[in-house]
């Protein structure tokens, strides 16, 4: 199965990088990156652009905001399977994107989700709140 994965961003030049490296370290190999920069006027393009032979897929222009950005990204998106990672967040370790889709092929479902962990975001190996995600109902 391949996998999109598409981080929307404007103005994140803080966060953008571990989010990018966090996408980029996954051990899943068919994995296609889409980034979608709103125009950013801080230095976040720049730094997007150290990764851009690694994107599939960068599109920097201006938008009405966070979820536009995602439709351009789902828009351009080729994958079988979906999903964000947002320009100040990260995945937790190389292998979430593997597991992801593991429990697709094991359930056949159509959406998975799971559990979040906010952490100190001068110190991100300290959790502040751990957001347990509910069982799911039709």
């Amino acid at each position: 199965m391949k996998v999109s994965i598409i981080t929307s961003c404007f103005n994140r030049e803080a966060t953008i990088r571990q989010a990018i490296e966090s996408v980029l370290a996954q051990d899943y190999p068919d994995l296609e990156y889409i980034v979608v920069d709103g125009a950013s006027t801080d230095g976040s393009l720049k730094v997007i652009r150290e990764y851009r032979d690694r994107i599939s897929t960068l599109i920097s222009e201006p938008d009405k905001g966070m979820y536009e950005a995602i439709n351009k990204g789902i828009r351009a998106a080729t994958g079988d399977i979906v999903g964000l990672v947002h320009s100040d967040d990260f995945l937790y370790d190389a292998h979430i994107i593997s597991d992801i889709v593991e429990r697709f092929e094991q359930t056949g479902a159509d959406l998975v989700y799971g559990n979040g962990l906010f952490v100190d975001y001068t110190n991100t190996d300290k959790p502040v709140r751990n957001w347990i995600s509910g069982n799911y109902r039709r």
